[in-house]
C-alpha cells in the first residue's frame, strides 16, 4: 500500500517559525508541498502579521503568524509538487482496459496575487536644485525677530517669537514645532508669504533624522512652502520642496519592507484624516475657536496631499479648491 502524505509523521509548529525547505501539509489536509521561500508581511503597526510561503510547486500560501500548521519530516511525493491549482496524478491519468478513466478531483486552488513591484526610491534634489532655496539672512534667531518686528500687533506671532528668542535648537522637537507654527501663522493668518518662507526655510533644509516627531514639523513646513511657491509661480522651487518631503521614502533598502511601506503610505494618501466629524461638532456647538483649530489641521492635511501631487481619491484640482476654501474659512 502506498503511504499517503496524511499517513506520514507530522509535527506542529507556528507559521511564524516556518523556513525554506519545510514540507507543510496543505489546507486540503491530504497533500504536502515544500516551502521555497518565506516572507513576513507586517501590519500597520509594524508587527509581523502574515507569513507568505511561496511553494516549490507553484503558488503562495498566506498564513497568520500565530496559526499552528503541520509539517512533515519526509519529502513530499510527486503529487505534492504539482501546482496548487491542481491537476490529475499520473496514476489517475492512466486508462485501464475495460474501464472508463475517471477524472481526478482537482485540489482547491490557493492563489495569491503577486506583491506589487518595489517602488522606485525617491531621489533627493541635487545641489543645483537645493540652491533654489535662499540662504537664511542672519541667524535663525534674527529671522524670527524680523518676522515679529514686521507684525508688532500679531499676538500669535509675538507669542511664538518670544519662545524662540531664547534660542533656536534644531534638536528640540518643540522648537521645530514652534518654527513650523510661526511659518503657518505668518502665511495663513497674516498672508505674509515672504516672511513665512523665510521662517519655513530654517526647517526645510534640515536632513531627515529618522525621528517621526521632529520630522512632522519639517514635513508640514515643506508642504506649506511648496504651496506658497506654486501660488507665486515658483514651480522649480516648489518641486525641490516636494522632493525633500519624500526623503523618508528612500531610506528603506529591504525590498519587501519598501513594498509594505509604500502600501501604507498610499493608503494614508487615499484616506486622509480631514477632521470632518470634529469640524461639524464644533459648528453644531457654535464653538468657533475649536472649529478654526480643526480647520487648521485639515488645511495641513490638504497641503501635505498637495505636496505629494494628490492621491488616487483626491485630484489636484479638487485639492486646490478645498485648500482655497479652508484658507478663506480660517482667515474670516
Amino acid at each position: 500500500m502506498t503511504e499517503t502524505p496524511a499517513a506520514r509523521h507530522h509535527s506542529e509548529q507556528q507559521a511564524g517559525t516556518l523556513t525554506t525547505g519545510d514540507h507543510i501539509l496543505l489546507p486540503d489536509g491530504e497533500r504536502t508541498a515544500e516551502i521555497h521561500q518565506v516572507e513576513l508581511e507586517s501590519d500597520d503597526f509594524g508587527a509581523p502579521a502574515v507569513v507568505l510561503a511561496s511553494l516549490a510547486g507553484g503558488g503562495t500560501l498566506r498564513i497568520a503568524v500565530g496559526t499552528t500548521v503541520r509539517v512533515t519530516d519526509e519529502e513530499a511525493d510527486a503529487v505534492t509538487q504539482l501546482p496548487l491549482a491542481g491537476r490529475p496524478s499520473e496514476e489517475a491519468g492512466q486508462e485501464q482496459p475495460g474501464e472508463t478513466p475517471a477524472a481526478a478531483p482537482a485540489a482547491p486552488a490557493v492563489v495569491v496575487p503577486p506583491l506589487p513591484p518595489v517602488p522606485p526610491a525617491a531621489s533627493g534634489p541635487s545641489e543645483e536644485e537645493l540652491a533654489l532655496i535662499p540662504a537664511a539672512k542672519g541667524t535663525p534667531e534674527s529671522v524670527v525677530e524680523a518676522a515679529a518686528e514686521a507684525h508688532p500687533d500679531a499676538m500669535g506671532v509675538l507669542l511664538l517669537a518670544d519662545r524662540l528668542a531664547k534660542g533656536v535648537n534644531f534638536k528640540s522637537g518643540s522648537c521645530l514645532k514652534d518654527l513650523s507654527d510661526l511659518a503657518h501663522e505668518l502665511f495663513i493668518t497674516l498672508k505674509d508669504a515672504d516672511g513665512s518662507l523665510a521662517v519655513a526655510d530654517l526647517l526645510n533644509v534640515l536632513p531627515y533624522d529618522g525621528n517621526p516627531g521632529r520630522w512632522a514639523s519639517v514635513e508640514a513646513s515643506l508642504a506649506l512652502s511648496s504651496y506658497i511657491c506654486r501660488q507665486d509661480g515658483q514651480k522649480e522651487r516648489a518641486e525641490v520642496y516636494e522632493r525633500l518631503i519624500r526623503t523618508p521614502e528612500n531610506q528603506e533598502t529591504d525590498p519587501f519592507k519598501a513594498r509594505m511601506a509604500a502600501k501604507v503610505r498610499q493608503r494614508s494618501l487615499n484616506e486622509p484624516n480631514l477632521y470632518d466629524k470634529e469640524i461639524f461638532r464644533s459648528i453644531d456647538n457654535s464653538n468657533h475657536d475649536a472649529e478654526r483649530e480643526w480647520r487648521l489641521l485639515r488645511l495641513e492635511s490638504l497641503l501635505f496631499l498637495r505636496a505629494h501631487g494628490g492621491s488616487e481619491t483626491i485630484g489636484l484640482g479638487e485639492l486646490e479648491r478645498r485648500i482655497s476654501n479652508e484658507l478663506e474659512a480660517v482667515r474670516s
